[in-house]
């Protein structure tokens, strides 16, 4: 008598039993539950290092010195600003007593966003164990170093007598002054210095293996002596395998640390106050979703281009744009009911002034457009990601992630501006118009960013040859014997 026992398999499906339309849907079914690989058509270890180390070693194209030059001219706009407002004074601002914070603020809160969330990304990921990160991993370190970098310029400038910003640091002077430690503005200087120092550290450790890889492989004398000073002697034994892997792990646990210690100095700048608009406990939260929303959407628009111009396709997957797609829709979802969120505590706390600025003054008042674009930018347009034709098609999703970027800034300044230029007087009511000085020393933060960036993809890998080389089929030990090209050893960590 037949019985069936745990250890016997079923028997196969008879698909010439089945109609076509059957069998297409087992086939697609099939194709749904198989997981696609982290690197597409069956590369090795050996094409995967050729293949990142080519964007140094390859001569410089064309493109990349017209962007340079127009990054350059782009990021002399802030020199340029900065001095004016050094020889001139804040009034060249568009600040005034009603709105005396403005655009430099909502610079600062715009870049230091998208600092936090390129380690976020880097590190929780990593601490996760999430390898399909590996691809983007090194593109979302260097990201945050240059964004908060470009975040650290406003907090220098705005004080206006820019040659005493160093009374922000607990220095001992001749004047006896001593800092204000109950300001938010030092917060700022100790959470931004410490949170930019630990970022460089991280990218940096993550950089060594791959620097000692670019010293064997490059044949110019001067960039093989610069790897080989940045490599600091790695030779890829067991015991540095070991300290580097522990190492990378206690500075991802650490910047975790300072990504959340960061968000809420910076959401303390506005819920330590009582200023209507900013008296809320939903800050944290508010900040750090916004940081995660507006990374992934620079990520995605720095990944793209170069995914194309580099010809990395087989790297930076469809399978890296989709998911990264995911945590933009998901992060709309999230700010969008924090967007609810700020409107239903407005109206149970029973504060008139709440109430005003929420349901009248955002809404109806002379701001009330960015209010609706902000809305529309981040809570509508990113809706089309629920479509995979649409996540899986790059350029489209790089089109789309445009408009969450603007409406980020849009949040920030929505929420800088529109609370302060109303406040409890009518009488002391004001507007804020950016004047040219403003404009330009923005737009020129652009520059500086996308200058570095270039910068750094040109003389350094932009992809972690090392982390991709681990996740390939080859690097597992137990994996069944397979014919390797160009004679690479299966389950080989070669660097």
């Amino acid at each position: 008598m037949s019985y069936f026992t745990p250890s016997t398999k079923p028997a196969r499906p008879r698909f010439d039993l089945l109609t076509k339309h059957e069998e297409d849907e087992i086939e697609r079914a099939q194709r749904e539950i198989t997981r696609e690989p982290y690197v597409t058509h069956n590369r090795d270890a050996v094409w995967v290092g050729d293949r990142i180390a080519s964007v140094i070693e390859n001569p410089t194209p064309l493109w990349w010195y017209i962007a340079v030059s127009i990054a350059g001219g782009v990021a002399s706009f802030t020199a340029l600003g900065i001095l004016y407002l050094i020889s001139t004074g804040v009034g060249v601002w568009g600040e005034n007593n009603s709105a005396n914070w403005a655009w430099d603020i909502t610079n600062f809160v715009f870049w230091i966003g998208i600092g936090h969330a390129g380690t976020m990304i880097a590190a929780i990921l990593y601490l996760t164990r999430q390898r399909w990160a590996t691809g983007i991993n090194r593109a979302a370190e260097a990201m945050t170093v240059f964004a908060v970098m470009c975040a650290g310029i406003y907090p220098g400038v705005h004080v206006g007598r820019v040659w005493f910003a160093w009374y922000l640091a607990p220095i001992p002077n001749g004047n006896a002054i001593w800092p204000n430690f109950r300001s938010p503005l030092l917060w700022d200087v100790f959470a931004v210095s410490t949170y930019l120092s630990v970022s460089i550290m991280f990218w940096y450790v993550g950089l060594i293996p791959d620097a000692a890889a670019m010293r064997d492989r490059i044949k110019n004398k001067i960039l093989k002596y610069f790897y080989a000073v940045l490599c600091l002697g790695w030779r890829g034994s067991a015991r540095q395998w070991a300290n580097y892997e522990f190492c990378y792990l206690m500075l991802a646990g650490i910047a975790t640390l300072l990504v959340i210690t960061t968000c809420t100095v910076v959401s303390s700048d506005f819920s330590t106050s009582v200023v209507p608009g900013w008296h809320g406990t939903i800050f944290l939260p508010y900040f750090g979703v916004g940081a995660i929303y507006g990374g992934f959407c620079m990520l995605i628009t720095l990944l793209v281009p170069l995914r194309e111009l580099y010809k990395l396709r087989d790297i930076i997957t469809l399978r890296h744009i989709d998911l990264c797609c995911r945590f933009v829709l998901l992060m709309a979802l999230l700010i969008s009911y924090i967007y609810l969120m700020e409107f239903f505590v407005a109206y149970v706390g029973g504060s008139p002034n709440e109430r005003f600025t929420f349901y009248r003054d955002r809404i109806f008042g002379p701001y009330g457009s960015t209010w609706l674009c902000m809305l529309i930018f981040n809570s509508f347009i990113p809706m089309l990601f629920w479509s995979k034709k649409i996540r899986r098609n790059p350029w489209l999703a790089f089109g789309i992630v445009v408009f969450p970027s603007i409406g980020m800034w849009l949040e920030r300044f929505v929420i800088i501006v529109s609370s302060v230029h109303r406040d409890f007087l009518p009488s002391s009511w004001g507007m804020f118009f950016p004047t040219y000085v403003d404009i330009l020393t923005f737009t020129g933060t652009f520059g500086v960013f996308f200058l570095m960036y270039l910068l750094f993809i040109r003389f350094l890998p932009m992809i972690a040859i090392a982390e991709i080389r681990a996740v390939l089929p080859e690097a597992n030990p137990h994996a069944p014997p397979t014919v390797i090209k160009n004679g690479a050893e299966p389950g080989s960590h070669h660097v």
